[in-house]
């Protein structure tokens, strides 16, 4: 049986256990007695589910993401609230990342006005990521949760858990930043010259017109149609490799603190949780830059 298919039948499985432990008491004495017995605690590739609306399955990573959503609202609402003319420490503190993350911003867009136009956007990006890569190390993340009976064996499933450990999320946010690029992009040069950086159609119709001043544009042309061809390639990798990094880096942290966690639990995981906090800025950083390049490299007028 295919590996998706095999997963699949297993997220039916936990929830319908699920749904039985809180309806029935028999299932609550069968829980019982497997955490007496040997409970699994398993680092799953995919995100468990927790709970089904009509055909909608919400896992523990959605409900994560949801909750770094709603800690988002809640603090962007209390600034505002607390932003005046006299700026005090804490909105100086803000005012200065701001304006460092504009600096960096300038470095790669070349220019103030550009920053200040994609800065919502990307920061948007970094500040979702970081979120949910720290929040992933609170106390509670990844360690609270119930026990239900899949296989005749007692599995763990965490109530949350990083919402970036879930490969659906990171392939979200890539799509996400990715599309957008091509909609700046085509809002900023045009729908067709922006076409013409993937698929290099006025390289082809100019043969006709050029051939016979320059016969060497029946060679250089179609080169360029297919130059054109191969960055279409490159926007699948962005996916890729956006995606991937960021998924990658987090769920290795995960294994990583787990498998510490069970050697020792008190004072070893400790600095390797402070190597995770670091690692975690570090991939908000790297995604929401590549991010602001892609957009910049989009609505630029050159081919490239």
């Amino acid at each position: 049986m295919p590996k998706t298919a095999v997963n699949a039948a297993r997220h039916r499985q936990i929830i319908k256990a699920m749904d039985n432990n809180g309806r029935q008491d028999q299932n609550l004495n069968q829980t019982q007695a497997a955490t007496d017995a040997h409970v699994s605690h398993e680092q799953t590739l995919f995100a468990e589910p927790l709970f089904q609306i009509g055909n909608f399955t919400a896992t523990n990573s959605l409900v994560n993401s949801w909750l770094v959503l709603v800690v988002i609202v809640i603090l962007s609402l209390w600034l505002r609230r607390r932003i005046s003319l006299v700026p005090g420490q804490l909105q100086n503190g803000f005012e200065t990342l701001v304006d460092g993350f504009l600096g960096i911003f300038d470095s790669v867009t070349g220019s103030r006005a550009r920053s200040l136009k994609y800065f919502p956007l990307v920061f948007a990006f970094f500040i979702f990521i970081l979120l949910s890569n720290w929040m992933g190390l609170l106390p509670g993340i990844g360690s609270i949760g119930q026990i239900v009976e899949h296989d005749g064996h007692a599995l763990f499933v965490p109530y949350f858990r990083s919402g970036t450990a879930d490969l659906n999320t990171t392939l979200a946010l890539a799509i996400i930043g990715v599309v957008v690029s091509h909609i700046f992009g085509v809002a900023a040069i045009g729908a067709w010259k922006h076409l013409n950086k993937f698929i290099n159609l006025e390289a082809i119709i100019e043969i006709p017109k050029k051939v016979r001043q320059d016969p060497a544009v029946l060679l250089v042309n179609p080169i360029k149609l297919f130059v054109g061809l191969v960055e279409l390639i490159g926007e699948a990798a962005k996916l890729l490799s956006l995606s991937f990094r960021l998924f990658g880096n987090v769920f290795a942290g995960e294994i990583l603190l787990a498998s510490i966690s069970a050697i020792l639990a008190f004072g070893l995981p400790l600095p390797f949780m402070f190597l995770e906090v670091i690692v975690g800025l570090v991939q908000a950083t790297i995604f929401s830059m590549l991010i602001l390049a892609y957009l910049t490299i989009n609505t630029s007028a050159e081919e490239h």
